[in-house]
């Protein structure tokens, strides 16, 4: 098999799930359909990175945007059956971090200050 017909792929999934704050967008999706404020407010991004990342996500066919005619307007994001196919990619990353990646520690309290 031609290993350049496989990359060319690869590489754009990468790409997708690898922009700014897309992968951790996906994750927080995981877990339900959730409305704008509750994934801004879970990681702490700004609105209007998260409403371009949120379209992108959409345009790519990654997440679906519902609204509800309710009043006032209800709207909640979701992952598409293509945003859910990541979920096993996601444990598997959540697997990796817990054995292979360590957290920069937090400094030390002063003793004096306590």
């Amino acid at each position: 098999m031609n290993q350049t017909s496989v990359c060319p792929r690869f590489e754009k999934g990468m790409r997708i799930v690898s922009k700014r704050w897309a992968g951790l967008i996906i994750h927080q999706l995981l877990k339900g359909p959730q409305r704008f404020c509750t994934i801004e407010t879970a990681l702490q991004i700004s609105g209007r990175l998260l409403s371009e990342r949120l379209k992108d996500l959409e345009h790519e066919g990654i997440v679906k945007r519902d609204v509800y005619p309710e009043t006032p307007v209800r709207i909640e994001y979701s992952l598409t059956d293509k945003g859910r196919a990541l979920a096993p990619v996601f444990r598997e990353m959540e697997k990796w971090t817990s054995v292979w990646i360590e957290l920069d520690e937090e400094p030390a309290a002063d003793p004096l200050t306590k």
